[in-house]
């Protein structure tokens, strides 16, 4: 049972709240402090009691022991409250529920309480409890308090959250004929299975809000998978059939081994020391490890910087230990769950719906959907066995283990050393299993969970856990790795055809797709080492293939891969692909339609495994648009363009074939050929067939555009779902005069609608009209759908064109989480001979009005600009610009010192700060 004894050796006692007439078994000290007497001193103490807690943990005293310590000193404030009301003169029992009830609260947790009674609560009691529950929360305790009688309690129980509140009712004082009343009414009403089922289905939408994985980037400690919840599941599936106060309890019943229970003792002590820094942060009953607390609490629990560590190096191992012991947890609570309906519900299911067993071999049998080993000695006797069984789970389409068999295995994966991984059975059970591809990121999930994963390839088991403390990566590496090897299997299924179209067709033409699968676990294996991850990378991929006898050519691929992996997205997203030299170089690096095509499907699985929200149209298209040219390149299509010339007379004659096949009455040919003389080479550079058609018809169907100054004259603005894998992507097109501020305008009123612009084409004709394209998402997403919305986009930029002036920037807040990263701005400028231009890369940290800053940037140092590339990657903003002066000239030294300066004065927070320059 819960004690109090250890209260006194860490906490304040107690004022006396008796009356003088009252007496008690230990006498409690006289309240003195006349200024407060009416809440007789109970907040200064409640303080205290905070105070002399942290102290403690500071001290080194076990925080278990504070979590009971403080259970303890709210169990001594309400009872002498209970007596002070009076309230034993009357047939109520009060009773501690909830974790309150297990004896466990941090500083600010939920105090969770129940008064009972036998029969219905009468006036004068009812008075009395008001009087009881208006100081709680006086004293600002605010308590979840339940007044029911025995009658209300069983028509109440059928709610499950009730139910298990019951079950963990704690008696504090009061009727003793009550005490067993709570955990009777419950037994009585719901079955084990009942009860069982409705926990964990529970349990089951528990993780869908919380994205189904340990890894969130700002995990709930308590509701979150590996959370606190997930060891409070145990004790309630088992408190009913085993009459157990405490999950110590499960051991003495042999259904918790004593290093199960160690390992959850220590996950929970290390969940409960971050709720009580967080608690002691916030003030409040806080659970979520949010970005605004993760340093503050990586430096108080001991997680320090060392002289060689990156800056966020000591936050990294802190988060990297909590998703270490968020894993452990959710693998034991699932374990444990699974094993009592194995153990316990299983055996008294009706014969028709208890699972049949069947051998798969000497070694294993399948018992309904799931696999057991056919002997507690397989895994010592037959140590190969780790690794058939997987195989066998593969070829056979069985997704789970039998408990018994998770346990044995956990123990024999800690007996994979060097030879095991060196004996050459083994080598090619591992091998089999990557080849077979059924359930296959199911078994590495299994293996990675306890294991043998880790154990087989050691530095797998160092990146377990290891995350960038940044918005992009949104897992840990070994959680990333294994959804890129599910994405991988996405690629095959009908499910995703239509949203992966051509990916899906290249990966299903792949026949060794175990070199994709092995490519994906190699990739970022050598992350937080230091030095370049894909090299290292590279070597270890390489030699772990020759290793497992795999030919040279293949070991060759998956290091080329592993160390390339990142090649085909950073071209695509960071240099401009229409210029003909950027992708010859992409292709020479590539060197064969081969390495092509397994770097394309590589590289769209592990964007989508890296952060899914950050997969679009927009990179679908890239991405797709650098495959084709390259793959034309490499096949050498004596058709395909390798210069300028060539890629404008090749996108030329793809428009005017769309311009021949279409059946189009709004468009005459000779009016388009004029049109097109008069819109220059640029423009066909940069644009494809497709949108240049589109383009064609708005403007030919607009009415003359003169000066924007003009009073009748009026802008063209158009709007369309973007292609390719639309979300919720707009293409906007702007064709105008050509003015200085036309960027800054644009850039300010898509700023003040919330748009987000992932790509920018702004090309001047040759007759001086600007002809822009966007590419924008929609943070509403009703943009398409509303007309309204439409036009008002379209007045806001066709009024503010005819306006000399730049729109004041909209003053926003940086969002919660940006104002946690630091991101230095950097600016770099390269000159392009091909367009006599340069190139300005631009990074910095994502904050509203970024692109607005930049426009009114580039208007005050009159900058001409001719295209960008607009790239977000979680806090960071890495965008590009081909820019010149207004007679289009390159730019001078001097002009590109201005400029950068005034750039950092405008977009460095930091310095912004300093100067205070608002946001």
């Amino acid at each position: 049972m819960f004690t109090c004894d250890v209260a006194s050796v860490y906490i304040t006692p107690l004022p006396s709240l008796l009356p003088p007439d009252a007496t008690m078994k230990t006498p409690l000290l006289t309240v003195t402090d006349t200024s407060r007497k009416s809440l007789l001193g109970i907040p200064e103490w409640l303080t205290q009691i905070n105070e002399d807690i942290s102290r403690a943990l500071e001290r080194g005293v076990n925080i278990r022991q504070l979590v009971a310590a403080r259970a303890c000193a709210i169990d001594e404030l309400l009872i002498s409250l209970f007596l002070w009301f009076k309230l034993d003169e009357t047939d109520l029992a009060l009773f501690a529920t909830g974790g309150y009830g297990r004896g466990e609260l941090s500083l600010y947790s939920d105090i969770d309480i129940l008064l009972l009674m036998p029969k219905e609560i009468t006036a004068e009691v009812s008075t009395k409890i008001d009087q009881l529950v208006a100081m709680l929360w006086d004293v600002g305790l605010e308590p979840g308090l339940s007044v029911r009688s025995i009658a209300d309690c069983l028509e109440v129980v059928s709610d499950q959250t009730i139910a298990t509140a019951l079950l963990e009712a704690r008696l504090l004082i009061g009727n003793d004929d009550l005490k067993s009343i709570p955990r009777r009414v419950v037994s009585e009403q719901w079955s084990q299975r009942e009860f069982f089922e409705a926990k964990t289905g529970e349990a089951k939408s528990r993780y869908l809000r919380h994205n189904g994985t340990e890894y969130n980037l700002e995990p709930d400690i308590k509701a979150a998978p590996g959370g606190l919840r997930d060891i409070h599941i145990i004790g309630w599936v088992t408190k009913s059939h085993f009459r157990i106060s405490k999950l110590y309890d499960l051991v003495q019943q042999n259904f918790l081994t004593e290093k199960e229970f160690d390992e959850l003792k220590f996950s929970e002590s290390y969940l409960w020391q971050i709720r009580h820094h967080l608690h002691e942060l916030t003030g409040r009953n806080e659970n979520k490890l949010l970005f605004d607390y993760q340093r503050d609490i990586a430096q108080r629990m001991g997680y320090e910087t060392q002289p060689d560590d990156e800056p966020n190096a000591a936050v990294e191992r802190f988060m990297r230990d909590y998703y270490r012991c968020a894993m452990q947890i959710s693998t034991l609570s699932e374990m444990l769950t699974n094993h009592y309906y194995e153990t316990i519900i299983e055996p008294e299911l009706p014969n028709e719906e208890r699972p049949r067993k069947r051998p798969l071999n000497a070694h294993f049998n399948q018992i309904g959907d799931q696999i057991a080993i056919s002997h507690h000695r397989v895994f010592a006797q037959h140590p190969e066995a780790i690794l058939e069984m997987f195989l066998l789970m593969g070829q056979h389409g069985i997704k789970t283990v039998r408990t018994r068999t998770l346990r044995a295995l956990k123990i024999a994966a800690r007996g994979i050393d060097q030879n095991y991984r060196d004996n050459p059975e083994h080598q090619q059970l591992f091998l089999a299993n990557l080849k077979e591809q059924n359930y296959l990121f199911r078994r590495l999930r299994t293996m990675n969970r306890y294991g043998v994963l880790g154990n087989y390839i050691p530095a797998f088991g160092q990146v377990t856990g290891l995350m960038q403390y940044d918005l992009f990566h949104r897992y840990t590496v070994d959680a990333h790795t294994l959804f890129l090897i599910r994405i991988l299997h996405r690629f095959t299924d009908p499910a995703y055809s239509q949203d992966f179209p051509l990916v899906s067709a290249i990966f299903q033409r792949i026949e060794r797709k175990e070199i994709l699968v092995l490519a994906a676990m190699f990739h970022d294996i050598a992350k937080g080492r230091g030095g370049d991850h894909s090299e290292l990378g590279q070597i270890e991929s390489i030699e772990f293939c020759l290793k497992h006898g795999m030919s040279l050519a293949d070991a060759n691929l998956v290091g080329w891969l592993t160390r390339y992996h990142l090649l085909m997205s950073m071209t695509a997203q960071k240099k401009d692909i229409s210029d003909p030299e950027v992708v010859t170089i992409f292709a020479n690096l590539t060197g064969n339609v081969t390495h092509l095509n397994h770097l394309y499907v590589l590289t769209v699985a592990d964007m989508n495994a890296t952060n899914p929200e950050l997969w679009n149209s927009w990179r679908a298209t890239l991405m797709k648009q650098l495959y084709s040219q390259t793959r034309r390149i490499l096949r050498a299509d004596i058709d395909a363009p390798n210069n300028r010339k060539d890629m404008i007379e090749a996108t030329y004659k793809q428009a005017l074939t769309m311009l021949d096949d279409a059946d189009n009455q709004h468009m005459n040919r000779d009016e388009v050929l004029r049109l097109w003389d008069d819109l220059g080479d640029e423009y066909f550079l940069r644009e494809i067939a497709e949108d240049i058609f589109w383009h064609t018809e708005a403007i030919l169907n607009h009415p003359p555009i003169g000066r924007a100054s003009d009073a009748d004259s009026m802008p063209l603005v158009v709007l369309r779902e973007h292609r390719e894998l639309a979300l919720d992507a707009v293409q906007v097109f702007v064709y105008t005069q050509d003015q200085a501020n036309l960027f800054a305008v644009t850039m300010a009123v898509f700023d003040q609608m919330n748009l987000d612009v992932l790509d920018a084409r702004i090309i001047t004709a040759t007759r001086d009209f600007a002809l822009d394209s966007y590419v924008l998402l929609d943070r509403s997403g009703t943009l398409l759908a509303d007309e309204d919305n439409q036009q008002k986009l379209k007045q806001r930029l066709i009024d503010a064109f005819k306006n000399p002036t730049v729109p004041k920037l909209a003053h926003k807040r940086i969002p919660r989480q940006l104002r946690h990263f630091e991101v230095p701005t950097t600016i770099g400028f390269e000159f392009n001979e091909a367009s006599n231009q340069h190139i300005m890369s631009l990074q910095t940290l994502d904050q509203p009005g970024l692109l607005s800053r930049v426009g009114q940037v580039f208007l005050e140092q009159e900058i001409e600009i001719h295209a960008a590339r607009i790239t977000t990657l979680g806090e960071r903003a890495e965008d590009m610009f081909y820019i010149s002066d207004q007679d289009d000239n390159p730019l001078s030294a001097d002009k590109l010192g201005s400029l950068k300066d005034a750039l950092i004065d405008s977009l460095d927070i930091k310095h912004r700060a300093t100067h205070n320059i608002s946001l």
